[in-house]
C-alpha cells in the first residue's frame, strides 16, 4: 500500500516538494515515520494510550531530523477542527480507523476540511463488497451466507466492527469535494494467511502478486481491504 500511496503522491505534487502530512489513527506511527524519513511535515493523531506511547518511543529512537519533522497528538480523529485549521495539510491519512466509526460520513467530510485544494485524501478500509470471501474461503459456510448482505463482521481481534462498499464512499466523497481519484484493492491472495505464518522464502514474488491484483479487475474488487484516494477539488 506504501507504493500505491507514493504514486498517487508523486502524481499530485512535484518532485521534492515537502508536504505537510496528517496520519489520523497512526497506531504505532509505522506510516507517519515513513514519510518524515522522506523528508515530509507530519503530525499523527492517536486516540489509543497504548498506541501513541509506542508511536513516541519509536520516534525518540529516530535521528534528530527526523524527529524535528513529527508532531504527535493524542485525539480523536473526529475533532481534527479542535486542533488544526480548514486547508492546513496537503495529505491526509486515515487507514484502518473507519471500521471503529459507527458514522463514517462526518469523520471523512472532517478530514476533507482538513485538505488545501488539490490535497490527496487516502482511506483505507474494510471492503463490504467481499465481506463473505474470509469466511468463504476459510470454509465457515453459515458466515459466509450471513456476510452477503451487511456490512457488520467480527475482526481477528474478536471486536465488532464495520465495513464500507465502494460505491457508498465514492458518493461520500463525491459530496465533501474530494472525489475519488483512484482506488486498489489489498490483500487480495493473503487475507486468510495467519498472523503468525512464516515470511515465505519468495516473498518479493507474492508482493509483485498483490500490488498487481490490487490495481487489475476483477482481483481487487474482492480484497479484503479497499485504498481510496480522493482529490480536494
Amino acid at each position: 500500500m506504501a507504493r500505491q500511496l507514493d504514486e498517487q503522491i508523486a502524481g499530485r505534487f512535484p518532485v521534492g516538494q515537502r508536504l505537510r502530512v496528517l496520519d489520523v489513527g497512526m497506531g504505532q506511527g509505522t506510516q507517519a515515520l515513513r514519510l518524515a524519513r522522506l523528508g515530509h511535515q507530519v503530525t499523527g493523531v492517536e486516540q489509543d494510550a497504548t498506541m501513541i506511547a509506542a508511536a513516541r518511543e519509536a520516534l525518540a529512537a529516530q535521528p534528530e531530523g527526523i524527529r524535528e519533522r513529527v508532531r504527535l497528538v493524542q485525539g480523536d480523529g473526529r475533532d481534527t477542527g479542535v486542533h488544526f485549521l480548514p486547508g492546513s495539510f496537503d495529505v491526509v491519512l486515515c487507514h484502518g480507523v473507519l471500521m471503529y466509526v459507527e458514522e463514517p460520513d462526518p469523520l471523512v467530510a472532517g478530514l476533507a476540511r482538513m485538505l488545501a485544494p488539490g490535497g490527496l485524501l487516502s482511506l483505507l478500509v474494510r471492503n463490504g463488497d467481499a465481506l463473505a470471501m474470509r469466511p468463504g474461503l476459510s470454509g465457515d459456510w453459515a458466515g459466509a451466507l450471513s456476510a452477503f448482505d451487511g456490512t457488520a463482521y467480527r475482526n481477528r481481534l474478536g471486536l465488532d466492527v464495520r465495513a464500507d462498499r465502494l460505491a457508498s464512499l465514492t458518493a461520500t466523497l463525491a459530496g465533501i469535494a474530494a472525489p475519488l481519484h483512484a482506488w486498489y484493492g489489498v490483500r487480495v491472495f493473503t487475507d486468510t494467511a495467519a498472523d503468525d505464518a512464516e515470511v515465505p522464502d519468495d516473498l518479493q514474488t507474492l508482493l509483485a502478486v498483490e500490488e498487481r491484483a490490487g490495481r487489475t479487475d476483477p482481483y481487487r474488487g474482492v480484497a479484503a481491504l479497499l485504498h481510496l484516494c480522493g482529490v480536494r477539488g
